[in-house]
């Protein structure tokens, strides 16, 4: 078994090449979420539309700010829940497990906040803002930062705390999403038992469970993902503060744009989000796998000497 230590290096590496891969669906997700003006069209024509307009360069803007975030997101993140796993010293239970990392996951959210509200700026950073903003508010995103801690420290002075730990509140929110993906997975793999008559299940047939669970979390959280960003990027809505509330704000988005507004970018995210955690766990089990046969030679080494 791999120790704590490379499960955290496998999961970080893996996590950051999965995200470099797909990250072009990053992008379309994004670009909808943020662009009032862009018209909701299937991921890969929308994928066209941008590198066309841009070239590469659009596909993978802020891709390099994002997995600075994602390494220091998921390292606090996995510390935080191994640790905590260490103070409760009680045996391993799936319902425990899943609250501490809920617990993990609000700890992650108020020390990584500020880095996600920078990275999704950078990431639209440079953008022709299809739709021009209509209130004075909006302006504070047009900024051009240098890079994530330039970005930081330029939020801090000009926007404050408030600015830093924009979206929190949503964020905190969505660690409810490892709960419905659990609850669904369980009741899926229930399922797929029965209909296998009790047999063990196959490792296609688990991804797919999994990939179920997944999307239905991911979609029933999504609209608070989308406020998420708004929140941390700056929204255009004309007579609306920037600090609204997650549920105001939603409100205001169903009432302008019916339900389909709170869903822009589902599809990209749908197809991120899968794509990505398949590569990203078979990226971890050769990473951890390849340390773990590392340390054991070099273990082996020290006892014979």
């Amino acid at each position: 078994m791999p120790l704590p230590g490379d499960v955290v290096c496998g999961v970080l590496q893996g996590s950051a090449v999965a995200m470099a891969t797909f990250f072009p669906l990053d992008t379309v997700r994004t670009r909808l979420q943020l662009e009032e003006g862009r018209a909701s069209k299937n991921t890969f024509t929308q994928m066209i539309e941008i590198y066309h307009e841009e070239g590469l360069v659009g596909l993978y803007r802020g891709l390099l700010p994002v997995i600075e975030s994602l390494y220091c997101s998921n390292f606090v993140y996995f510390y935080t829940f191994h640790g905590l796993k260490r103070v409760a010293n009680k045996e391993q239970a799936a319902i425990r497990d899943l609250l501490l990392a809920m617990v993990a996951g609000s700890v992650n959210v108020m020390v990584t906040n500020p880095l996600w509200v920078v990275n999704t700026r950078l990431k639209m950073q440079g953008v022709h803002r299809r739709k021009p903003p209509t209130t004075p508010n909006a302006a504070s995103t047009n900024h051009h930062y240098k890079g994530m801690l330039d970005g930081v420290r330029r939020v801090w002075r000009e926007e404050g705390l408030a600015g830093l730990w924009s979206g929190a509140t949503s964020s905190l929110v969505l660690t409810v999403n490892p709960a419905i993906q659990f609850m669904v997975y369980e009741a899926a793999k229930r399922q797929a038992m029965r209909v296998s008559g009790g047999q063990q299940l196959s490792s296609s047939t688990v991804f797919l469970v999994g990939a179920v669970a997944k999307t239905v979390a991911t979609v029933l959280t999504y609209p608070i993902q989308l406020v998420q960003a708004k929140q941390r990027h700056g929204h255009s809505y004309e007579g609306l503060p920037q600090n609204t509330g997650v549920i105001t704000l939603m409100l205001y988005i169903l009432k302008l744009q019916g339900p389909k507004g709170l869903f822009k970018g589902l599809e990209a995210k749908l197809l991120q989000t899968v794509l990505a955690a398949a590569l990203m766990f078979v990226c971890y089990e050769k990473i951890a796998a390849a340390v773990f046969a590392v340390l054991m030679g070099r273990r082996r080494l020290v006892v014979k000497q």
